[in-house]
């Protein structure tokens, strides 16, 4: 596996560690390649029979350090497969393409998501799109498969983008533990009118949520909201809020300890909110109906797939003006809002973490010995 993501170099126990732990006991070996910045990323072997190999993080050289490093890793052990992880430049991917040529090993591509769409936040989300979109281009003839985690938004993109449709295949990212995100058993005080969770960055809408609590507080309905996440816009927010004197309705939560802390806390919030313009998943809405707590949400990722029938919440169209009425819509009718957190586990199940994981694994399985 060629990864972005650094947090187990670093020694944090994020949900790709918590995916690995699970998912070696489907496979002989697992060899990770991710580059790192730091002096204080290393080598280490996390899990039995899972090795993370650390290279260097400048631009310069990587996809030469990651093809040269996966094809010795793929000589000496006999993979079966080469998986890329896929994002921005697709550094991981190019160098994927060189380790499947010079070893004969079947590629996957993933791509959780694609930047910029179905809505750009930011002028470099438009950059990243089309970035997307070539490197998808460059790909397909050399990939065995594309791997997306829902099943109606990025098929479609990628069909678009001509992709033939066998090399797309439907493996979910969401691996929900279902006996930490699980309803309460007995009755429980609601803090927070609606939470929201996620990276502080610009494609997750903040300013959607700020200006939609506004439009609610000046109708004379003020809204208490809990804000748990840390990123590159915490100072944005927090000048936003004492700005629209929304700060006195707001908790900001940078960090919680564990996935039981952050279950409690979606089970004290009357409503989770998902303004996202672009994601895989995402992951967080189904944590949230899983602890019973109902979702409005941007029709992102898998979010159709699991919001259309409306039992579970709704979505809106990316718009302050619909996220403010959605919200007071639900908010004030009890009974439709219990309703909808009573339909959440229910749906919820079907992303049950052991069941996904051997999905997942079967899934890449097939694609090394070339069926579908």
């Amino acid at each position: 596996m060629l990864s972005g993501d650094e947090q187990v170099a670093a020694g944090e126990r994020g949900p790709f560690y918590a995916l690995l732990e699970e998912f070696r006991e489907h496979f002989e070996a697992i060899d990770v390649l991710v580059t790192c910045g730091g002096s204080n990323r290393k080598d280490i072997e996390p899990f039995e029979g899972v090795r993370f190999h650390v290279g260097p993080k400048a631009r310069l050289g990587r996809v030469r350090w990651l093809a040269e490093k996966g094809a010795k890793l793929a000589k000496a052990y006999g993979h079966g497969l080469v998986v890329s992880h896929d994002y921005g430049l697709c550094h991981n991917g190019k160098a994927a393409a060189k380790i499947a040529s010079r070893t004969g090993l079947p590629w996957v591509s993933e791509l959780h998501h694609v930047p910029g769409h179905p809505v750009a936040a930011t002028p470099s989300e438009r950059m990243e799109y089309w970035l997307a979109k070539r490197f998808v281009s460059w790909a397909t003839p050399r990939v065995r498969a594309f791997r997306v985690v829902n099943s109606k938004e990025m098929p479609a993109l990628l069909g678009g983008w001509g992709v033939p449709s066998e090399k797309v295949a439907v493996l979910s990212s969401l691996y929900l533990d279902l006996e930490v995100f699980s309803p309460p058993t007995e009755p429980v005080e609601h803090e927070h009118d609606l939470v929201f969770v996620g990276r502080l960055v610009s494609n997750k809408g903040l300013d959607l949520i700020v200006n939609a609590l506004r439009v609610l507080r000046d109708a004379g309905r003020p809204q208490r909201a809990l804000i748990v996440g840390r990123g590159p816009l915490r100072g944005w927010l927090d000048k936003e809020l004492e700005r629209t004197g929304l700060g006195r309705y707001t908790r900001i939560l940078e960090w919680v300890d564990g996935p039981e802390e952050l279950a409690d806390l979606y089970r004290s919030s009357r409503l989770l909110v998902c303004a996202s313009s672009s994601e895989g998943g995402p992951r967080v809405p189904l944590e949230a109906m899983a602890c019973g707590t109902p979702v409005i949400s941007t029709p992102v990722g898998v979010m159709p797939e699991v919001l259309e029938d409306g039992r579970a919440g709704e979505l809106f169209d990316f718009s302050v003006a619909a996220l403010a009425r959605k919200m007071g819509e639900i908010l004030p009718q009890e009974a439709k809002r219990a309703a909808m957190g009573a339909a959440g586990p229910e749906i919820a199940a079907g992303f049950e973490r052991s069941a996904q994981i051997q999905r997942y694994a079967e899934g890449l399985k097939a694609l090394a010995g070339g069926a579908r």
